[in-house]
């Protein structure tokens, strides 16, 4: 293989380790991590769904299309232990907003290394520990696990990860304090960062009250920060905010 074949492969794979990573990824979000047009974005998962590496759904009449990792791509990206993820018509608009949200906080902070929910379940089972799943609930055995949808890994170590939970819709009050009363008990993370639809605002706020949370738990605007992918000092405040 040629050094251009072979550093085009690399890509390709590089790009097939992201959205397995993720789970669900669609143009848009790898054009915002790409600082790219969306053309440019979904030619190249559409390049990769030719090689089946990648599969498309096209669950949505007018929607995007939802991209998962095969188990051929999965193999290839020597990613054992994880398996192709499912979409669903009900789970695609908090998919599609995850992996924009991904895409900005890359483009944003490229040398941080994110997680997405598969990948983070790959990377504790590979600890043997939580690095930033938390208990919900009662204290002890009848405590429920939760995972944020993403985790930003700090390229130095010097901090514990920061947390990343997208919230488009809003939660049954007890459900939403009891998340962020674990949040705000947890030793795993630095912080967490709470990417919200303008619904959620108001009553995520009262849990973060409710719960003595605020020291932990910081918020923003989806809107905001996309529109800040690229480097907007303020979207990095918020970040050191959460840490």
């Amino acid at each position: 293989m040629s050094p251009a074949a072979a550093s085009g492969r690399a890509e390709q794979l590089e790009l097939v380790a992201w959205v397995a990573g993720l789970g669900v990824a669609t143009a848009s979000g790898l054009a915002l991590r790409q600082g790219a047009g969306e053309a440019s974005a979904r030619a190249r998962l559409a390049a990769l769904e030719g090689t089946r590496l990648l599969r498309g759904h096209r669950i949505l009449q007018g929607g995007p299309t939802l991209y998962t990792a095969t188990r051929r791509g999965i193999s290839a990206c020597g990613l054992e232990g994880l398996a192709p993820a499912a979409v669903s018509a009900s789970g695609a608009a908090h998919a599609q907003s995850c992996c924009d949200v991904a895409g900005a906080l890359e483009r944003a902070f490229p040398a941080w290394r994110l997680l997405g929910e598969p990948a983070l379940r790959l990377e504790e089972r590979r600890r043997g520990r939580p690095l930033a799943t938390i208990a919900v609930g009662r204290r002890g055995a009848g405590a429920a696990s939760h995972r944020p949808d993403l985790v930003l890994l700090d390229p130095s170590r010097a901090s514990r990860p920061l947390a990343v939970e997208v919230e488009l819709t809003v939660k049954a009050p007890r459900r939403l304090q009891a998340i962020c009363r674990g949040w705000a008990r947890s030793r795993h993370v630095a912080g967490v960062l709470y990417v919200v639809s303008p619904a959620v605002l108001a009553p995520l706020t009262r849990a973060i009250e409710a719960t003595a949370a605020r020291g932990t738990v910081v918020t923003v605007s989806l809107d905001v920060l996309l529109a800040r992918a690229g480097g907007d000092p303020s979207l990095a405040q918020a970040i050191a905010a959460a840490r």
